[in-house]
């Protein structure tokens, strides 16, 4: 069995603490009463002073990855927060569908001049898979250089 090393941690801060805490108990019963008296008051004053934790009651919980979110019943989601939080997903969509449309037409066109230029040319488009013909190109480029 493995013990985590956080509450490994957890346990050597505990035991430094009991032992602190027992020291200075210790000590205290050598102290002057007029010292007891100070500390008892900003003991008193820092309780006094500290901040008051409020508690939420949450309703559920969500984990998504490594997140977890909690969910409170005053959290105001009503009809209009769902449409507000909807609407940078429905930009997300249209600016994706914009984009593909973009680029299907591009790639159509390209397709098209591709095609055009072949039918056009005076060689007959099986020349251009021959292997003898690319060979004859690339004579050609060497000797044009």
């Amino acid at each position: 069995m493995t013990i985590s090393h956080n509450y490994q941690n957890q346990l050597v801060q505990d035991r430094f603490a009991l032992k602190l805490t027992a020291r200075l108990s210790d000590a205290c019963d050598d102290l002057p009463y007029e010292v007891t008296e100070r500390l008892r008051a900003a003991r008193v004053q820092a309780v006094g002073k500290r901040k008051v934790v409020t508690s939420q009651v949450v309703t559920g919980t969500a984990v998504s990855g490594g997140t977890l979110s909690l969910h409170s019943p005053d959290d105001g989601f009503s009809f209009w927060s769902a449409i507000a939080s909807a609407i940078p997903l429905l930009a997300l969509i249209v600016g994706l569908l914009g984009i593909n449309a973009v680029l299907s037409d591009q790639r159509a066109t390209e397709l098209a001049e591709i095609d055009s230029a072949l039918l056009t040319d005076t060689l007959p488009p099986s020349a251009y898979t021959d292997p003898g013909f690319a060979q004859f190109l690339k004579m050609q480029r060497e000797s044009a250089r």
